[in-house]
């Protein structure tokens, strides 16, 4: 697969197969994945893996915690506040989510379910939490998250796997630090889903929308 069409066609994946991932198939996105740039080659990224008993002790855990509304005390803050534009975005991608799933704007039960079903990691056989050093200078550590981010999800994408990037499921730390042997040092910056596409769903078929180029780039000169 080339690079560009690994960009174009990678999406976020909502509803996963069983299958669990070789694990040679991992250890090959990690190895490519670590080529990644990174701010002065600091390389401040580490990944956990969660996989088997583990992840389902740390899915079973979230899901209590988000079905109880309890309070989320994230290590990077969630954003509370987002320009007209960007919040025009997020709010037209939730209504197509909802859309796909079938979910109607005054189901309230469907909606919490969705909410919870992220707090399973979708039910993904492997989900991967992304930290930093807890003394780096965060926001130049979190672009380099960011770059790794990426390429381990295009690199997945090219093996036949899919990938989530979810700010849900690193609500509550202290549950990660548990299941995933996560030490105090270091923040959890984001976590992300990972495993084969359950590609019948419409939930990872609806089109995907994005700027066009024009509004993106801006030319000087």
């Amino acid at each position: 697969m080339d690079v560009i069409s690994a960009v174009k066609n990678r999406r976020s994946i909502r509803n996963f197969k069983t299958d669990q991932i070789p694990k040679n198939v991992l250890e090959e996105i990690f190895d490519a994945a670590r080529w990644a740039p990174s701010w002065g080659n600091t390389q401040p990224c580490e990944v956990f893996v969660l996989t088997g008993k583990p992840l389902d002790e740390f899915r079973k855990a979230n899901y209590e915690k988000k079905r109880t509304n309890a309070p989320a005390t994230p290590d990077i803050k969630t954003p509370t506040f987002w320009p007209d534009a960007q919040k025009k975005r997020y709010g037209e991608i939730g209504k197509t989510i909802f859309t796909a799933l079938n979910i109607q704007r005054d189901d309230k039960e469907g909606r919490n379910n969705y909410s919870l079903d992220m707090s399973r990691v979708f039910n993904a056989p492997c989900f991967l939490a992304f930290c930093i050093p807890a003394g780096v200078a965060v926001e130049y550590a979190l672009l380099d998250v960011g770059l790794m981010i990426q390429n381990v999800c295009l690199l997945a994408w090219e093996k036949g796997l899919g990938t989530c990037i979810m700010a849900a499921t690193i609500e509550y730390p202290e549950l990660l630090r548990k299941f995933a042997s996560i030490p105090e040092d270091k923040k959890i910056v984001m976590g992300v889903a990972l495993g084969y596409p359950d590609s019948n769903q419409q939930i990872n078929r609806f089109e995907r929308p994005r700027i066009k180029t024009e509004e993106l780039v801006h030319w000087v000169g």
